[in-house]
């Protein structure tokens, strides 16, 4: 591993298991196992895949009432969860772009925060710096994150954790996972059921290790973790979303509660609601492109005409769909589901579509 990157608490366990290992956010990490990417994705779509997600910034967020301070840099509405409840939302800027997006929990007294690894050390200087004099903000540095995703992942923690399988999609409490204390939340990455499992960094290993114990068990590295995010049609920060792009851009209207967009008072939300109520100068799209060629990352979209009207963010093959996918910005006249759509690839014109997302059902838990 090189000097310059970090390593999370299940680095040796990684390297033990295999793991082909490369840079990303700052630490080295496992892109995938010897079985492979296609391999490895399958697997979390038909069984359970464990990934170490410990890069991410786990943090706590204390105050008088910390849910209205937090609710001036973020367009979600904190203040109407209740305990135990988690809602997804984006840090914005003035201009109304996204500076990350994370996960917030009402926690009783006091927010559960999950952001991006890449965007962490800036997130929590942006909270200190805006609302540093409302909010205590505690910065987690020893814990482990893992995620267990698939079908089969009810089954396999509720062996070693009472009452896990009843928990609803979005809700987070404190369980005891093979007599280990742990946050669980039901949530995660894929668009399958599972659980995100916050534990302290001196029992991650052994927790990780429990959990693969189990014959429906596989390591899941971030190659996989890519394929199944991008078939269920989620933003990857840094390509599908960024400091130039609004949510509504983005197609997130969904995760700004009809308060805030009637009633504003975070940063950007002029621009928001604007685009709320005019519509924005383009979308984020699903594309399913014809033929095997993926269309990756920065592809040129054109409309029928040969006019570029877009780019590709996020690409590539995906297994459970069985062809290629992707999704990128288009202008909002070419937004509309099955506009044609012309896509440049390897210096060829490619015939696509733009297609409803996701691309494949999400099986999320609902009770």
């Amino acid at each position: 591993m090189s000097d310059t990157l970090n390593a999370t608490v299940l680095h040796d366990l990684h390297l033990h298991l295999g793991a082909k290992m490369v840079p990303f956010a700052g630490y080295d990490m496992p892109v995938q196992y010897p079985e492979g990417i296609l391999a490895e994705h399958r697997h979390t779509r038909d069984q359970a895949g464990l990934f170490d997600v410990s890069h991410m910034g786990q943090a706590i967020l204390r105050g008088d009432d910390v849910a209205a301070a937090l609710e001036t840099l973020v367009p979600g509405d904190i203040a109407g969860l209740s305990e135990g409840q988690m809602r997804y939302t984006q840090f914005t800027n003035e201009a109304g772009g996204i500076l990350d997006d994370l996960m917030v929990t009402n926690r009783g007294d006091h927010l559960f925060l999950v952001v991006n690894a890449g965007c962490k050390d800036a997130d929590f200087a942006h909270i200190q710096d805006r609302i540093g004099d409302q909010v205590d903000l505690e910065i987690l540095e020893d814990r482990g994150l893992i995620a267990l995703q698939g079908p089969k992942a009810a089954d396999v923690l509720s062996r070693h954790a009472a009452d896990v399988g009843t928990m609803s999609f979005m809700t987070l409490q404190d369980v005891e996972v093979a007599g280990i204390s742990c946050l669980v939340s039901r949530s995660g990455y894929t668009g399958e059921d599972g659980y995100e499992i916050s534990v302290t960094a001196g029992k991650a290993v052994e927790l990780a290790e429990i959990l693969l114990g189990e014959a429906e068990v596989q390591p899941i590295g971030l190659g996989a973790r890519d394929t199944l995010r991008l078939e269920a049609g989620l933003c990857l920060y840094g390509h599908d979303i960024d400091e130039i792009t609004s949510p509504i851009e983005a197609g997130l209207l969904w995760s700004i509660g009809k308060r805030r967009r009637e009633e504003g008072g975070f940063l950007g939300a002029e621009r928001i609601i604007n685009e709320i109520t005019h519509k924005p100068s383009r979308r984020r799209v699903g594309i399913l492109p014809e033929g095997r060629a993926p269309a990756r990352d920065h592809t040129e979209i054109s409309d029928a005409s040969g006019t570029q009207i877009g780019t590709v963010t996020s690409g590539g093959f995906g297994p459970t769909v069985g062809g290629p996918v992707a999704m990128g910005y288009v202008t909002i006249e070419n937004a509309a589901a099955d506009t044609t759509l012309q896509l440049t690839v390897r210096g060829k014109s490619l015939n696509s579509k733009v297609v409803k997302m996701p691309f494949v059902e999400q099986k999320y838990y609902r009770g």
